[in-house]
């Protein structure tokens, strides 16, 4: 059965959705490489920093590590979503899982447990909190697209934060005041 009026607003419709389509394409298409990079390790890393906080909320001894893992959940969670909203309006389809090395982090992490688990959580979040205050800060100084740009010079200072929250917690267990120190094997 032939409907005009349906015809008319389906021939209105389609060409609508194809220009948005284009227009979607197009924006992925022209971002720079290193803008869709940054994206994507921006994404696999928040997955990581919820997931190994989520794990720390619940293995670690020391309130301080919990309550950083915690924060982990809520920081970067948040900050997922608005990563996912922006991927959305740019065409970028984001990873759906961790990588590689972030899943062989978990792993590790999954298999001890105490003071242990403290030591290597507080180590890991270190390192992944520099690698993340370089990568963010770069983004915000030479990326290319204005809205990814602005969106990493936004979440820059509370990485910065956690940064320095983590090396509180690493300093205060070298200096004995805090975590269990490592056990030397004498």
């Amino acid at each position: 059965m032939h409907h005009p009026k349906v015809n008319a607003s389906v021939r209105a419709v389609v060409p609508l959705l194809a220009i948005t389509l284009l227009v979607g394409t197009a924006w992925s298409a022209a971002m720079s490489a290193a803008d869709k990079k940054f994206v994507m390790a921006a994404a696999q890393g928040g997955m990581a920093e919820v997931s190994l906080g989520k794990l720390a909320s619940t293995r670690a001894m020391n309130d301080a590590v919990r309550q950083f893992g915690e924060r982990m959940v809520q920081d970067h969670g948040s900050a997922n979503q608005e990563l996912k909203q922006l991927a959305a309006s740019k065409g970028i389809a984001l990873p759906a899982a961790t990588s590689t090395a972030h899943r062989k982090t978990a792993a590790k992490l999954s298999g001890i447990t105490g003071a242990d688990f403290d030591r290597s959580y507080v180590a890991a979040m270190v390192r992944d909190h520099e690698k993340d205050v370089a990568a963010f800060r770069k983004e915000a100084n030479q990326g290319q697209d204005p809205e990814i740009k602005a969106w990493a010079a936004q979440k820059l200072p509370t990485l910065e934060e956690h940064l320095q929250m983590i090396r509180e917690i690493q300093g205060r267990s070298a200096s004995g005041t805090d975590l269990p120190a490592k056990p030397t094997g004498k």
